[in-house]
């Protein structure tokens, strides 16, 4: 079977071919005329294709524009979602351990009201002479309590002698570093030993194994 070469011809993306002029048709010379009308055909040819030029790249442009977009969404919902997964975990065991905090500060302070309505409550104007001996004894143990209470108030919430948690974190590592220097001289040598013993035991194996070697050579 024998094929036309128009077959393989893709007429919807075929370029215009310009019109033939009649003069060629009838074998004679192109008049000014018909070349003038060949040429304003030819330019509203060309102004049709540059239109389309421009609808093409106005097409490219807006779907290079939907397709930066639609990678923007994808990196940034990756992105919040780590985050805010992050941010809520950190959140939730902040807030677990400010309950926790606030339920030991809610009994703390119950705790130190309790002792504060007890010292109130002292008055010796109403001491007797029979019963002052025993009210003295009462009151001093209502006081000795109320101490109790209040130093450990203290040791369990700093704010209480306006410490903030900065202050505190540099008064524990300087008197982690005083105590260190008050130590005499034969525990602080102990205490290097413990820490370097085993570095030196691993030089004294690496020596006896060299010089093992060294003693069986001939």
């Amino acid at each position: 079977m024998a094929y036309d070469g128009t077959d393989f011809e893709d007429t919807d993306y075929a370029a215009p071919r310009p019109a033939v002029p009649a003069a060629a048709a009838a074998g004679r010379a192109p008049t000014t005329e018909e070349l003038s009308g060949q040429l304003t055909s030819t330019e509203q040819q060309l102004a049709k294709l540059r239109e389309t030029q421009e609808q093409l790249e106005r097409a490219r442009a807006a779907l290079d524009e939907m397709r930066r977009r639609r990678s923007e969404f994808s990196h940034g919902r990756t992105e919040m979602l780590q985050a805010l997964t992050r941010g809520v975990g950190l959140l939730d065991a902040g807030e677990l351990k400010a309950r926790r905090d606030a339920e030991q500060m809610s009994k703390t302070l119950a705790g130190l009201r309790e002792a504060l309505a007890n010292v109130e409550r002292l008055d010796e104007k109403s001491w007797t002479d029979t019963t002052w001996e025993r009210e003295l004894t009462h009151a001093l143990t209502t006081i000795e309590n109320a101490r109790l209470e209040h130093n450990a108030a203290r040791l369990k919430w700093p704010v209480i002698d306006g410490k903030t948690p900065a202050e505190l974190e540099k008064e524990t590592v300087a008197g982690g570093l005083a105590s260190l220097t008050e130590l005499p001289l034969g525990r602080l040598c102990k205490l290097g030993l413990a820490l370097t013993w085993p570095i030196a035991a691993v030089a004294l194996v690496a020596l006896g194994v060299f010089l093992a070697i060294l003693l069986r050579k001939p």
